[in-house]
């Protein structure tokens, strides 16, 4: 039972959104969590988590050493496995209300303990659950076959589906009872020590009258002055190294946790938990992964020269990498501009996709502007298949800004199709999550493109568009690079600040190129990624989706024969088939690589027509 929430996070410094606005953005929604609970001293919060216990407690005393006996009848099984389910939702509902309202200000010490509180109850119930998965793996594969041939049973065959694949690495009850035990005070309370560390940093940027937090420093290298990018650069450099023995810490703890769990557990890969949660092959992953890495040349190495040259550098400073092109001062978009270009591009796509986005911005299901503590970056969290989700935003009116919109409405769009699955077969494993959200940022990226008349201020777009793609494919698979280097790395022994930080130079000189000068103070940026704390190897989840929408929208863009309801078909199925099921009506197969390679030429073409357009405009 996995009862807390999920989160899509993106955080990557070219799309993080921050800093002080200059002008007023209009109005923006901040969270109604009253959807879940009225607040956190609502009295349906402590009734619900009584009830959650007492229903575990009963479904325990019911249904341990009985599940093999009732699945001999499908009827009877159905019943409890719907038991489950609906436990299932009503634990998430609690756990994503605690998530939400902790990440408004992670900083609140009231805030941080009721999110412990609950995690803690949720933990306790939990464990007089542990035996339902454990025993229903038990059961003979042709008894439990025939069961799940019942009308009432059959659509959860992709849940006893996934459920099998869990087997060989599942443990005896009482071992999985203190793995879920001890998580709260092993792998949760370093999360939180790294959550809370971060929203507590503060950057001493010259030229800013009072420190800043994370989120404006970190914007600030993408400012349009070279010195505001390095000052912003160097006190992000500074307050990392200060902090370094502490993230070198949490990194080495983590990693071992992992390695303990994963060899208790037989996964002999670093990455096989995740491949096995992602539901996505080994080999699949290895495909995309060196065939991004072949690509890093004619993507990253290449792109970067011809920044270099528009910005009349011979090399690009590290903090220069995300920088404005000069020719056209960035626009500032406000709050009601953004949503009106988002609604619009996905109306074009398809009425129904605008009218689900919608709702998040008349029902505030969006917190939007910057607030002191609260988490960085953006997501969308799915909470439960009773609610909606919920997604978070630190906007600040940059065009990147309205792209990170649009990709967590994506997101949000497809947890809402999804829905109808149920809390056991909505969940979508990360490969495919990140498709609705990077189709999303594709279709707005391609409707302001077309309004777009000035050369200019066009080739602008086409260059932001590029460096987000370069980010969310090469970063991302250096990203995985890295991880899996410092996960084998850990296995061996701790690690030292100075071998993390000559791992991750490795990687970034390797992916980012030649025209790129890593100064110094650039060796401890790893510390703040904070998909290394939360899902160990989630990233590349990024490049296959980015990958796979590109293919996609080529085929969107050919008229392939009724896409849009192939598409939606797509997202409603949530996580109730596996991606090559999913992928087969378009006529696309992830394992071949010529696949993954098609989606590179996508961004491949782009930098020529980048090419094309710069001896145009010259």
């Amino acid at each position: 039972m996995r009862p807390f929430l999920r989160l899509e996070i993106l955080a990557s410094p070219a799309t993080a959104a921050a800093g002080a606005p200059k002008i007023e953005l209009g109005h923006m929604p901040e969270w109604d969590l009253s959807d879940l609970y009225a607040g956190p001293t609502a009295p349906q919060i402590k009734a619900d988590i009584a009830t959650a216990g007492e229903e575990a407690k009963r479904m325990k005393a019911a249904y341990q050493g009985k599940l093999a006996e009732l699945a001999r009848d499908g009827a009877k099984l159905v019943v409890a496995v719907k038991d489950y389910e609906k436990l299932s939702d009503t634990m998430g509902k609690l756990g994503s209300y605690a998530g939400l309202y902790y990440a408004q200000n992670q900083s609140d010490p009231a805030r941080a303990k009721f999110y412990g509180d609950v995690s803690e109850a949720l933990t306790r119930i939990s464990t007089d659950l542990i035996f339902f998965e454990l025993e229903l793996n038990q059961i003979d594969d042709a008894v439990l076959d025939a069961a799940i041939a019942h009308k009432d049973l059959a659509r959860y065959k992709p849940w006893f589906d996934d459920l099998r694949k869990e087997k060989p690495h599942q443990l005896d009850e009482k071992l999985e009872t203190l793995f879920t035990e001890k998580s709260q005070t092993g792998r949760a309370a370093w999360t939180r020590l790294f959550n809370e560390t971060m929203s507590s940093l503060r950057f001493d940027v010259e030229g800013e009258k009072e420190p800043l937090s994370l989120e404006p420093t970190l914007n600030l290298m993408t400012d349009p002055a070279e010195p505001r990018r390095r000052a912003g650069s160097e006190a992000l450099a500074k307050a990392f190294k200060t902090n370094l023995p502490l993230f070198t810490l949490i990194t080495n703890t983590l990693a071992k946790d992992k390695e303990i769990s994963d060899r208790w557990r037989h996964f002999k890969d670093v990455a096989d938990s995740r491949h096995l949660a992602n539901r996505v092959e080994a080999p699949v992953v290895d495909a995309l992964v060196s065939s991004v890495r072949a690509a890093y040349p004619r993507l990253s190495h290449r792109y970067y020269a011809m920044k270099a040259k528009w910005l009349g550098m011979d090399k690009l400073s590290h903090w220069d990498r995300n920088a404005p092109l000069p020719e056209k001062p960035e626009r500032v978009i406000t709050w009601p501009e953004a949503q009106a270009i988002v609604l619009k591009a996905y109306g074009a796509f398809a009425p129904d996709m605008a009218a689900i986005a919608r709702e998040f911005f008349e029902k505030n299901w969006i917190d939007a502007p910057v607030k002191p503590g609260k988490a960085p970056g953006a997501f969308s969290a799915a909470t439960v298949p009773s609610v909606h989700p919920y997604v978070l935003m630190n906007y600040l009116g940059k065009p990147r800004d309205v792209m990170t919109l649009a990709h967590e409405l994506g997101h949000g769009v497809h947890q809402m199709l999804a829905r109808e699955q149920g809390p056991l077969l909505a969940p979508t494993p990360l490969t495919l999550a990140e498709t609705a959200s990077v189709f999303g940022e594709m279709l707005t990226f391609k409707a302001l493109l077309a309004e777009t008349k000035d050369a200019r201020e066009k080739k602008a777009m086409m260059a932001s568009k590029v460096e987000d793609m370069i980010n969310t494919v090469v970063r991302q698979i250096a990203f995985y690079t890295f991880e899996r280097k410092v996960h084998e790395a850990r296995r061996n022994g701790e690690l030292t600040s100075d071998q993390l930080n000559a791992l991750w130079m490795e990687v970034q000189s390797e992916s980012l190129g030649p025209a790129i000068d890593l100064k110094p103070g650039y060796e401890v940026f790893w510390a703040y990624i904070p998909h290394f704390i939360h899902s160990p190897f989630y990233v590349y989840a990024y490049a296959f989706g980015d990958c796979l929408v590109n293919s996609l929208y080529g085929l969107y863009a050919e008229a392939h024969p009724g896409f849009v309801a192939k598409y939606f078909d797509m997202l409603k199925a949530g996580g109730s088939k596996h991606h090559s099921e999913m992928l087969a009506p378009f006529g696309l197969d992830a394992r071949d690589p010529a696949f993954w390679n098609k989606g590179l030429k996508v961004i491949e073409g782009m930098i020529d027509d980048l090419e094309a357009m710069d001896q145009a405009v010259a």
